[in-house]
């Protein structure tokens, strides 16, 4: 089993520390793409990604159901979930409940046998947010990325495009 949770802060390099490391192993690289493009910014950052990526890699399209398409994919090429961040977001506006949602993550990934490299933002390094919503995610995300860290094998933390091995 081969988990990689690459984290860092907002355009710190982690994606692309990510897909580097994705393509270092064998096979076709898939992307599993956690993002909606709801809006017209959203759109460009996505284009701009898979401008960067290149017609390599197979790409999933996955907002919510990211263990069954974990599922699908295992067995061949190494798999990038971008982002954790967005996944529990989306969780969150879809109502659903989030930390079975993550736990049902950590359960699966030591059953993966295709590597999995997991991008996900570090959101707890500034000041508390003024209101309840942004608490909210604050603190879900910083529960989801330690049950997440747990699991994985390594763990990377980009600064300025530059990684820190923290596991």
């Amino acid at each position: 089993m081969t988990v990689i949770l690459v984290t860092g802060g907002a355009r710190s390099g982690k994606s692309r520390r990510a897909e580097v490391r994705a393509r270092s192993f064998a096979g076709q690289p898939v992307y599993i793409a956690t993002a909606e493009a709801l809006d017209a910014e959203m759109d460009e950052r996505i284009a701009r990604h898979r401008a960067r990526r290149g017609n390599d890699w197979i790409e999933r399209e996955v907002p919510l159901d990211l263990v069954e398409a974990l599922t699908e994919t295992d067995g061949a090429g190494a798999r990038l979930v971008d982002c954790l961040t967005l996944w529990l977001s989306n969780l969150l506006h879809a109502e659903r409940d989030w930390p079975q949602e993550v736990m049902r993550l950590a359960n699966a990934l030591p059953r993966q046998q295709s590597p999995v490299i997991l991008v996900t933002n570090e959101v707890g390094l500034g000041i508390v947010p003024d209101n309840a919503l942004a608490r909210t995610f604050r603190d879900a995300a910083g529960l989801m990325n330690q049950t997440i860290a747990e699991v994985a094998n390594e763990v990377e933390f980009v600064v300025a495009g530059l990684p820190m091995k923290l596991k």
